[in-house]
């Protein structure tokens, strides 16, 4: 079902449109968190160790086509909004050839380097074997990574958000059942839960392709539009690349604070590792709001009305506050027990992790922030300063992180992410004001 949201109210439909979002992609870090909850519990805590030195190399990957995906997603939303559907059907058509090319050669490449891009990561040879073993088979799934975020791009881009997440969670529900079927039952370790989390994305880009043919005429594609439009695939490019280098950047920059948090010892990466999946699942609300906004404002971009672009941005940062207060009042109580969900009772680990959540729990507004103002760019097309802004923070992230770290452990890299979003505001806050001055000009001329 398509949304058209360069009509009616603002907030109501922003809300309904974001919601799907959050719940979809906390079904999707469901498959990371259950991968890691089994590990820890059924395998070990080495085990869980080699699963999180994979981690960021992963998220490296497989952000590299997830970013693609959304910057392709905007120009969806553009041409949604202005009614061109024939260029819409051509703009899926082009970065489903161009980006399944892509994506094939990437997975393979990866797959057979991946021993040696973790021992760039400085990840011990005791852990490399496993950390080796699934990220090999993350590595080679990721083509079902980018159909389905191609195809939930599309359906976003149209106004559908409820689609995409009821495969997810079909998908995430299979997921744990694979878990408990290859690491329980056949007791096959990491490789276990790395194949339970590739078929689980496999059966979600199958659920959401086929839906797409058959429920969703507006995105149904003839022949003529599988091929690569160069005019398009150019335009496309200059959004992918930039949300693609976006996201990358980012997660070059946790990879590089794993390496510095790697020489801290088994108990510290253990609680790093843990705290990082409950970090993902405190951000992704926020991602999500922004994601909306994208979708909201580059729909009514399309459409020229640029008066219902800072109506939404102001809606937008409502939701982004509102989320932070929900959020600290459940994460600063809970820490202690949000740990042992992963690391069980082991006591050191534990309470290593409750300092840092009792500290992000109140740093958790300012990402809210970033991630508000990054929305309004993505979707007036601006990605240079998405890209610069995440680079920005990344950058000081990672300085502070091999500051602080040596000394404070992993109190070390709360400091170090408060400085990073300290650094990514001072750069893109005056960009911002210079934009809403603009864009409400434009809003006065237009009217």
């Amino acid at each position: 079902m398509t949304t058209n949201l360069t009509r009616g109210r603002v907030t109501g439909p922003l809300i309904r449109f974001t919601i799907p979002l959050i719940l979809g992609n906390i079904f999707q870090l469901t498959y990371n968190a259950v991968d890691s909850i089994m590990v820890g519990r059924y395998i070990g805590k080495q085990a869980l160790a080699a699963v999180g030195t994979a981690g960021p190399v992963m998220n490296i990957i497989t952000f590299l086509v997830v970013g693609a995906c959304l910057g392709a997603g905007v120009l969806m939303s553009e041409y949604f909004g202005a009614g061109d559907e024939e260029k819409l059907r051509y703009e899926v058509g082009t970065t489903l050839t161009a980006g399944l090319l892509f994506t094939v050669a990437l997975s393979w490449l990866c797959a057979a380097l991946a021993p040696q891009i973790l021992r760039l990561t400085r990840v011990s040879e005791e852990l490399l074997p496993e950390a080796s073993a699934y990220l090999r088979i993350i590595c080679i799934a990721l083509s079902f990574t980018f159909l389905y975020n191609l195809f939930a791009s599309a359906l976003r881009a149209v106004g559908d958000a409820k689609s995409p997440l009821l495969f997810l969670a079909t998908s995430c529900v299979l997921n744990i059942f694979m878990d408990y079927v290859t690491i329980v039952h056949f007791h096959m370790g990491v490789e276990g839960a790395a194949l339970a989390t590739a078929i689980s994305e496999a059966l979600s880009a199958l659920l959401c392709a086929l839906y797409v043919w058959w429920k969703v005429p507006l995105l149904r594609m003839g022949a003529r539009h599988l091929c690569i439009h160069k005019p398009l695939l150019r335009r496309t490019l200059g959004y992918s690349w930039a949300t693609a280098l976006q996201q990358t950047s980012l997660y070059i920059g946790k990879l590089l604070v794993q390496s510095c948090v790697n020489g801290l010892g088994v108990d510290t990466i253990a609680t790093f590792n843990a705290v990082n999946r409950i970090d993902d699942f405190a951000y992704t609300p926020q991602q999500n709001i922004a994601h909306a906004m994208t979708t909201f404002i580059a729909q009514n971009r399309g459409a020229g009305k640029y008066g219902r672009i800072r109506r939404g941005f102001r809606a937008g940062f409502v939701l982004e506050a509102g989320y932070w207060v929900l959020l600290a009042l459940v994460v600063f109580p809970a820490a202690p027990w949000l740990m042992r969900l992963f690391v069980g009772d082991d006591a050191g680990v534990v309470r290593l992790g409750t300092s840092y959540l009792h500290m992000m729990a109140v740093l958790y507004i300012l990402p809210a922030i970033t991630n508000w103002i990054q929305g309004y760019f993505r979707g007036m097309g601006n990605m240079s300063i998405t890209v610069i802004s995440t680079t920005v923070q990344m950058i000081g992230r990672v300085g502070f992180t091999f500051l602080f770290a040596p000394g404070m452990g992993i109190t070390g890299v709360a400091w170090a992410c408060l400085g990073g979003w300290l650094c990514m505001l001072a750069y893109e806050t005056p960009y911002l004001v210079r934009a809403l001055r603009e864009t409400g000009k434009t809003d006065a001329a237009g009217a």
